[in-house]
C-alpha cells in the first residue's frame, strides 16, 4: 500500500527531530526501581499528602492536651482621676490573679477526640500509601510500554531492513529485465512502509519516554532512558496464583481499602463524641489574688499582703435545650459512618473486578503469545522460502509480499501479547504483595 509522501515527511521529520534533541547528551538509564524511589522522593502530590500526615499528627497532640489543666495570670493595672473628690483626686489601682481549671468528665469526649485523632494519624499513613501505590501502577504501565516500544524499534528495523534488501534486488531484476517497472515499484512501496513502520515506532517511544517524564515531575531539559530488561519465557507463559488467594491478598494489602475502613472508625467516634454533649459536665477551678488602691490605708506590701485571697470551685454545666446541635452532629456522624462503609464495599467490588480484568487479560494474551509462536515461526518459514525462490527469480511477486506481510504481522501480534501478559502478571504481583519486581 502506497503511504501519502506528506505524511512520511512530517513522521520523518518529527522523528529525526527527536533523535537530534536525544542525541545531544547521553540520557541517564533508570530502572524502574529507580523510577519509584525518584517519585517518592520528589512527587509533589505525595509531598502534600505527608504534610496532610504532620497535620493530623499536630491535631492529635492538641486533642491529648484536652486531658491537661488550664492556667493563667492575669493583671489590671489602672489609674483615676475625680478632681471634684473630698480626698485625693488622683488613684492608682492594680490586681493580680493566678488561675486554674481542669475538666473532671465531659462525657467521654476528650477521649474520643484522641481515639479519632490516632486514627485519623493512621488514615493521613494510608492517604499518602495510596497515592504512592497510583504513582507506582502507573509507572509501570509506562515502564513496560517503553520496553515494548524499543523492541518493536529493533523488530520493524530487521523487517525494514529484509525489504530494503528485497527491493534492491528488484532495482537490478528489473533493470535487467526479469520484472516490470510496476513489480519494483510496489518491493519499493512496501521497503517504503517497513521504513516508516520504524519511524512510527520511534515516535510512539519518545512520546512513552515523555509520559514517564511526566509522571516523574522532571523538567523539559532532562534527559531520561530505561534499562533494558529481558522477561523470561515463564514471565509471559506460567500461569497465575489462584484468583480467590489473589483476591484475598488485595484486599490485605489495599491501601484504599485500609483507608475507607478507617474512616469508617473515625466516623464512630464523632458519633461518640456528639453524644458526649447530651451529658453534664463537671469542672474544677481555684485561684489566688491580691491588689493595691493608692488611697487605702497601709503601703504597697502591706496591702498586698493584706488583699492577698484564695479561692476554690466546682461548676457543673447540665445542657438542657442546644437548638439540636448535639441531634444534628449524631445524625451527620452518622451518614459519614453509612457513606464510609458504602465507599469501604464500592472498593471491595472495585479490586475484584480490577483483579479479575488482569487475569483475563493475562489469559488472553498468554494463549496468544503461545500461537503467536506458531504463526511467527510458520510466516518466517514462508517467508524465507519465498525471498529464496525471489532471488533466484523463481517467484510470484505476490507471494512474496504477501509472505513479507504474514511476518509483519506474526511479529506484531507476538510484541503485542508478550507485553501485555508481562504487564498483566506484574500487576497482579503488585495487587498481591503491594511490590513488584522488574
Amino acid at each position: 500500500m502506497l503511504i501519502d509522501s506528506g505524511l512520511r515527511s512530517v513522521a520523518l521529520a518529527l522523528a529525526l527531530s527527536g533523535l537530534t534533541a536525544f542525541a545531544d547528551e547521553t540520557p541517564r538509564q533508570w530502572s524502574y526501581a529507580d523510577c519509584v524511589e525518584y517519585a517518592r522522593t520528589n512527587n509533589i502530590s505525595l509531598r502534600q499528602s505527608m504534610l496532610s500526615e504532620e497535620s493530623a499528627a499536630i491535631s492529635l497532640e492538641k486533642a491529648r492536651g484536652q486531658w491537661q489543666p488550664s492556667l493563667d495570670f492575669g493583671t489590671n493595672q489602672g489609674y483615676s482621676n475625680a478632681p471634684w473628690s473630698n480626698g485625693s483626686s488622683n488613684a492608682y489601682t492594680s490586681s493580680y490573679n493566678l488561675n486554674a481549671s481542669w475538666t473532671l468528665w465531659d462525657g467521654g469526649k476528650r477521649d474520643s477526640d484522641i481515639r479519632r485523632s490516632q486514627t485519623d494519624v493512621e488514615r493521613s499513613r494510608y492517604a499518602s500509601d495510596n497515592i504512592m501505590r497510583n504513582i507506582r501502577t502507573e509507572l509501570l504501565s509506562t515502564y513496560i510500554n517503553i520496553l515494548y516500544c524499543k523492541e518493536t524499534i529493533v523488530v520493524n528495523s530487521q523487517l525494514a531492513e529484509v525489504s530494503r534488501a528485497q527491493a534492491d534486488r528488484a532495482k537490478q531484476m528489473m533493470e535487467s529485465g526479469k520484472i516490470s517497472l510496476v513489480d519494483y515499484q510496489q518491493l519499493e512501496t512496501q521497503a517504503k512502509q517497513d521504513s516508516y513502520n520504524v519511524v512510527s515506532a520511534q515516535a510512539q517511544l519518545n512520546s512513552a519516554v515523555l509520559q514517564l517524564k511526566n509522571l516523574l515531575e522532571l523538567g523539559i531539559d532532562s534527559k531520561i532512558d530505561v534499562l533494558p530488561y529481558n522477561f523470561t519465557e515463564q514471565e509471559v507463559t506460567d500461569s497465575l496464583p489462584p484468583i480467590g488467594e489473589s483476591y484475598q491478598l488485595a484486599l490485605s494489602t489495599d491501601a484504599l481499602m485500609r483507608y475507607n475502613e478507617l474512616s469508617t472508625e473515625i466516623a464512630e467516634e464523632d458519633i461518640k463524641a456528639a453524644n458526649a454533649s447530651r451529658y453534664p459536665q463537671i469542672s474544677v477551678g481555684a485561684g489566688v489574688g491580691t491588689g493595691y488602691y493608692t488611697n487605702s490605708t497601709g503601703g504597697w506590701g502591706t496591702q498586698m499582703k493584706q488583699g492577698f485571697n484564695e479561692n476554690i470551685g466546682l461548676s457543673v454545666s447540665v445542657p438542657i435545650l442546644d437548638r439540636k446541635a448535639t441531634k444534628t452532629a449524631v445524625a451527620q456522624a452518622k451518614v459519614n459512618k453509612l457513606s464510609s462503609q458504602l465507599d469501604t464495599d464500592a472498593r471491595r467490588i472495585e479490586v475484584a473486578q480490577t483483579l479479575e480484568t488482569w487475569y483475563i487479560d493475562m489469559e488472553s494474551s498468554r494463549m496468544r503469545y503461545t500461537a503467536g509462536l506458531q504463526s511467527l515461526k510458520s510466516a518466517q518459514l514462508s517467508d524465507e522460502l519465498a525471498n529464496e525462490k525471489f532471488k533466484v527469480g523463481y517467484v510470484e511477486l505476490t507471494e512474496l509480499l504477501q509472505s513479507h506481510s504474514a511476518v509483519v504481522s506474526a511479529q506484531r501480534e507476538l510484541l503485542q501479547a508478550k507485553y501485555m501478559a508481562v504487564l498483566a502478571r506484574k500487576m497482579v504481583e503488585f495487587l498481591r504483595t503491594g511490590e513488584v519486581t522488574l
